[in-house]
């Protein structure tokens, strides 16, 4: 072979290496970036979990607080009827 083309082939041998090295670079980073995506989406599920376990106890406490003030509301009612 010429000296050019040694000359080439040691070009594209460096280019190589160096491609080679920023794509297993960019590959820890988005393998960092997608275990902390993870991570998030799961704090993310715990809260809404946690969320829904609050409203659910909520839900059951006010269902008897709606109905006790409407029974409460048509005993004023009928005792107001029957003061008149």
């Amino acid at each position: 072979m010429s000296d050019p083309a040694y000359i080439l082939v040691i070009i594209l041998s460096v280019f190589l290496a160096v491609s080679l090295l920023l794509s297993i670079i960019l590959l820890i980073m988005v393998i960092t970036f997608v275990r902390r995506v993870n991570s998030v989406a799961a704090s993310v599920q715990a809260t809404a979990e946690n969320v829904e376990t609050v409203v659910s106890g909520v839900s059951k406490v006010t269902s008897p607080m709606i109905i006790a003030k409407l029974i409460l509301k048509q005993f004023n009612q009928a005792a107001k009827g029957k003061g008149k």
